[in-house]
Formats: structure tokens, sequence, C-alpha cells
């Protein structure tokens, strides 16, 4: 009895040790990591200075410097951008830092917190993947899109710090938490999909194990957020109405009028939808040449003209209830063209920027040196690698391996998940546009999703199952991309 006490102590106190050293060792691997990224930050300022002006970014500078502000472009980052400039940096480059610090803030703390569970190969991974140059190449440019994803992985980090370790947050975390979703919420109208799933999981702490419930109440919160954003824009951030909310009632009527015939539209005379048609006018892949005033206009004109102010919206309604099945193929095909699924390799908007648009207003660009990387972002965008709908299979692959979360980090997994899942399934019925910019979120949360849940437990055989889905996407992505001749611009 003696010798088994003896060896029982012997064994406590060997293990008393190891925790003691434990924690020490996963300090030095969270400081290790955050020093990287810190390194990773100051590389991508430096690299990139003093990022790109996109064609948004100068109507959103005029705005600033003129004081007067719409809803077309998020008034919140507008506002943002004025308090800079009255500051005294009359430029683009300090909206460029605050996005590139925010994202590698949060890939520093997320990476840190991984380390610290001694997690170490997934913290390298994770800043590796924050240099995934289709992400970054587009997080240099001073867009609504870049302000989003780097407010949310910052938001993401911060939490991760504590949900990982299954530990509630302490109140001023919490706050910042809620003020970087916020921010990330106003600056892009479906931003919503994604940082309502984020608060309830992040901040409520949720474990996604009451499917019904929780599902209902995200649905429910996604829908009052949106209902409360045009007010907040017009009259707390004094933006002008712009008409932004037409684009997509009239992005949707064009998709019925081209798949059901002129007829189901009949507030514009069948010569002018026979017109656009020949014109390039109503396409899937974006709503432009219906808001371009030279080449589509007259379809615009005309339909304010027969439905003005809030008739369009009885008239848009009435033609989805009257015609389902073209409003249906409609958003399918646009859906489509948005993941890239069946889609050629060459689209409009999918390359990242590494020029500013040419303007007089002192927004200058990068140095030349950037061109090599953002040719090499191009590149895998396009590739099989780089469509959204591959990174959607990821995302829905890991809900399936993890779901319900069991303890902080499959949490997060499952969390981070939900967010790609519901920001991809919104632009089936509210995307308008198809451009690359608007999945760098969801591809950044599927991937760190990935990451977090490697420390979960999963069944083998759920494994296998996600692993030939995504295979299986991959070949449709891969034949598509060989099979199609590229997709042309449309006039």
């Amino acid at each position: 009895m003696s010798n088994s006490f003896s060896r029982s102590s012997f064994g406590s106190s060997r293990r008393g040790r190891a925790l003691q050293r434990k924690p020490v060792g996963a300090r030095r691997k969270a400081i290790s990591a955050l020093l990287v990224a810190a390194l990773f930050a100051a590389i991508t300022i430096g690299f990139f200075w003093p990022g790109v002006a996109s064609y948004d970014s100068i109507v959103q500078y005029r705005q600033v410097l003129s004081g007067r502000f719409d809803d077309w472009h998020p008034p919140a980052m507008a506002r943002l951008w004025a308090l800079f400039h009255d500051l005294g940096w009359r430029s683009h480059a300090p909206m460029f830092v605050l996005q590139a610090s925010l994202y590698w803030i949060g890939l520093a703390l997320f990476a840190g917190a991984l380390a610290r569970r001694g997690r170490a190969i997934a913290a390298l991974v994770v800043l590796l993947f924050g240099l995934w140059p289709p992400i970054l190449g587009w997080q240099i440019a001073v867009l609504k899109d870049g302000q989003m994803t780097g407010a949310l992985m910052a938001a993401v980090g911060i939490a991760c710090w504590w949900r990982m370790d299954d530990r509630r947050l302490p109140v001023w975390a919490a706050g910042l938490v809620l003020v970087l979703l916020g921010y990330a919420t106003l600056v892009r109208f479906n931003a919503a999909f994604a940082t309502v799933p984020l608060a309830f999981g992040l901040l409520g702490g949720w474990r996604w194990d009451r499917p019904l419930f929780q599902a209902v109440l995200v649905v429910v919160s996604t829908a009052a957020v949106l209902a409360i954003l045009t007010p907040v824009n017009q009259r707390l951030l004094g933006a002008a109405p712009s008409g932004v909310e037409r684009s997509l009632p009239l992005f949707d009527l064009a998709g019925i009028a081209h798949r059901a015939g002129p007829g189901a539209v009949p507030q514009v005379p069948a010569r002018l939808w026979r017109r656009a048609e020949t014109r390039g006018c109503l396409t899937p892949i974006l709503w432009d040449p219906i808001g371009d005033a030279q080449a589509c206009g007259y379809i615009l004109d005309t339909l304010q003209r027969a439905a003005p102010g809030t008739k369009l919206r009885s008239v848009w309604l009435e033609a989805i209830a009257t015609h389902p099945i073209a409003y249906a193929t409609h958003r399918i095909a646009h859906w489509n063209s948005e993941m890239r699924l069946w889609m050629p390799t060459t689209m409009p908007g999918t390359g990242p920027l590494a020029r500013s648009e040419p303007n007089r207003l002192g927004l200058s660009s990068p140095t030349k040196r950037i061109d090599g990387f953002q040719k090499l972002g191009y590149t895998l965008a396009t590739s099989p690698a780089g469509a959204p709908i591959l990174w959607l299979a990821i995302a829905l692959g890991v809900l399936f391996c993890t779901w319900p979360a069991r303890d902080g980090t499959g949490g997060v997994a499952v969390t981070l998940a939900l967010s790609a899942l519901c920001n991809e399934a919104a632009f089936g019925l509210v995307g308008v546009a198809s451009d690359y910019r608007y999945h760098c979120w969801a591809m950044l949360a599927s991937g760190l999703a990935v990451l977090a849940a490697t420390g979960t437990r999963a069944a083998p055989q759920r494994v296998v199952l996600a692993v030939l889905g995504v295979a299986v996407v991959a070949v449709i992505v891969s034949v598509a991309r060989w099979m199609l001749p590229p997709a042309l611009p449309p006039l």
C-alpha cells in the first residue's frame, strides 16, 4: 500500500509539474503567433502602401470632401473616413491601414488562441492562410468589403481568445466585439446574414444544439437588423436616399422578363424589352447594364415612370407571384454566377486590383512591385481552388462533422461555418452582382472553421463523407473551367 501510494504521489507530482510547464509553453507559442502576425501586418501595410482606391472609393471620397453623403455607399464608412480627413490624414491610406490592421489583429488573436491550446501547426496555418492572395489581394482595396472583412476578423479574433477555451468574454471585450459587428453590418447591406450568427455564437456561446428554435431566432433577428438599416443610415447617419433599394427589384424584373417573356413585366413595352435583349442588358451575371443610363437606361426610366416610389415593390412582388418559375430560374442562374459553380474561368470582377482608379483627388496607387502578387491572386481566384462554391462546400463539411458543438473550439467552428453559409446563401435572394470581393469573408470564415475544427472529435464516417462532398464540387468546378468559353462582360 505504501509503494502504491508513493507511485500515485509520484505520478500526481509529475502531472502537476507538466501542468505547470504547459501554460508557460502555451503562452510562448501564443506570443510567437502574435509576433508573426504583427510582422505580416507590417509587411502588408508597407508592401501595399497606400492601398488601392477603386471607382467606389473615389465616389465615396468625393462625399467625404463635400460633406454630403448618400446611402448607396455606406455612410458609416464615409463618416469614419471623414473623421480621419478632419484629423489631417487626407487620402485613402488611413482606411487601408484600418482594414489591414483589423484583419491581422483578428488573425493574430485567432492563431494565438489555437497556439495557447497546443495547436501550433494550426496556428501557423491560420497566419499563412491570411496571406492567401485572392483574399489578401482584395483586402488592400479600400472598399466596404475590405472594411467588413477586417471588422469581422477582428471581432472573431477577440471573441475567440476566450471562446476557444469555453470562457465568457469580459464585458469590455464583448462591447468591442459588438461595436465591430455593428460596423461590419453597417458597411454592407447583406452583412447581417453573416454578423447575426456570429453574434449569437461568439457572444451568446451557443452550442447550436436546438436547430429549429435557433434558426427561427437567427432569421427573425436578421430581418429586424435589415429593417433598421435604412432608418439608421438616413436618419442617424444623415445619408440622403439614393434609390439603392430599387436595384434588387429592377434586376429581378429584368430577369423575369428575360425568362418569361416581355409580357411578364407589362410596365415596360415589349419592344423595349426586346431591344434590351439584343443589347445584352438582361444578364444574370450582374445588374450593371440595367443601371447604365447610356446603354440600357430606358428600361430603368420606363419602370420609374410606370412604378414610381414604393409602387415598384408591388410590381416586383406581383411579377414574382405570377411567374415563380421564371423568378426561381433567374435567381438560381445568378447564384451560380456568384458562386462560380458551372461558370468559365474568366469572369468580370474577379481579379484583385493593382492600381487605383484614375482621379484628381490625390488618391494614389501602390508601386508596381505588387503586380506579381495581384496577378497570382487573379490566377488563384479563377482556378477551382478559388471558387466560392468550393469554400461553401468546405463550410458545409465542417458543419456536418462538428455539429452540434461539444466544446469551445467546436462552437467556434460551427459558428464560423454558419456565418459563411448564411452569407453565401443570402446571395441567392438578394444578390445583384457577381464580384469576387463579396465572398472574401465567407471564404476566410470557411478556412478558419476548418482549422478550429481540427481540435474536435468527429466521426470518421462523417469526415469521409464531407471530403467526398468537397471533392465532387471541386470536380464539377474543374470540368466547367475546362469546358466553358470565357464569359464576356455585357455591353
